[in-house]
């Protein structure tokens, strides 16, 4: 790990004022987007997550997100202490979630906070502003067609970047498209709903009382079936969760035929991100709907 004493010390004057020493640190998690930190400090603990990024405003977006989820449900999520840079380094400070086991109720719990957020809505799916999922950038503009928003703000603007990246070629360009058509009459009527964005088991976690807390969200106002499709992806959630997310708020009959669709988003993502292994199980769900 780089020496972050000078990223510290700049921490400790520019967010605390001098006031504040850091006791002692540890290295959290290192990739190849963000470094997360542990600092504990004679004025409490905390998450120092950074990155060399180009975009400067990856943590602004990331702090308004939370600031989303922290107004619109009940679910924890963690205060947002200063967004900065150091030098070419950008930084988020947030309060440190102080883990437990999860206590009995707990997937419910989680259950009925998603649902509770999908609660919240607004005229037409978007956001105010562009963000970020991980650090790939996130199209918001205002659409009233949950279709057309789906295909020119999600698929489109990471199978064009996949494609620019050369993990794709034209003609599987062409052979993606292909399904547009299909999904024109494919989705049940949805108001906008509130989404955490980026739901998958990494992103929840168990706070000091056992209860769940959200993280590192990508907000929008989309269809609330993209956050449930998205837990499927990767799995680590159980029954009692679904069945609670259910009674409070329950989906349009069909949802499973749905999942692999709303997925396509993530993977493409994820292909973006990590590379060709994802690219499989994008032609698992071409397979069944292009034309």
């Amino acid at each position: 790990m780089e020496s972050p004493d000078g990223l510290f010390d700049h921490i400790c004057l520019t967010v605390f004022g001098g006031a504040n020493s850091i006791l002692n640190y540890r290295l959290v998690a290192a990739g190849n987007m963000n470094q997360a930190i542990y600092l504990n400090t004679e004025k409490g603990t905390f998450f120092l997550k950074s990155n060399f990024e180009q975009e400067a405003d990856i943590f602004p977006r990331e702090r308004e997100g939370l600031a989303w989820l922290r107004e619109n449900c009940n679910l924890y999520v963690p205060e947002t202490v200063a967004v900065g840079q150091y030098e070419d380094r950008h930084y988020l400070l947030m309060d440190w979630i102080r883990s437990s086991f999860p206590k009995k109720g707990y997937s419910s719990r989680l259950g009925e906070g998603l649902a509770e957020l999908h609660m919240c809505t607004k005229m037409e799916f978007g956001l105010d502003k562009d963000n970020y999922i991980a650090v790939l950038p996130q199209k918001n503009t205002w659409n009233a067609s949950w279709t057309a928003f789906f295909i020119e703000n999600r698929l489109e603007p990471q199978l064009q970047l996949a494609f620019y990246n050369g993990l794709i070629d034209q003609e599987f360009v062409q052979y993606f498209r292909s399904i547009y058509d299909a999904l024109q009459n494919f989705f049940p009527p949805e108001k906008p709903a509130l989404l955490h964005g980026d739901f998958w088991s990494g992103n929840i976690m168990v706070d000091a009382n056992g209860l769940p807390a959200l993280i590192d969200p990508a907000v929008y106002f989309g269809n609330r079936e993209m956050d449930l499709a998205f837990s499927h992806l990767f799995g680590g959630f159980t029954d009692g969760f679904y069945e609670a997310y259910q009674e409070v708020f329950p989906l349009e009959p069909g949802f499973e035929e749905r999942v692999p669709v709303y997925n396509l988003y993530p993977l493409l993502v994820h292909l973006n991100l990590f590379g060709k292994a994802y690219l499989s199980g994008i032609k698992q769900t071409l397979k069944r709907f292009a034309g």
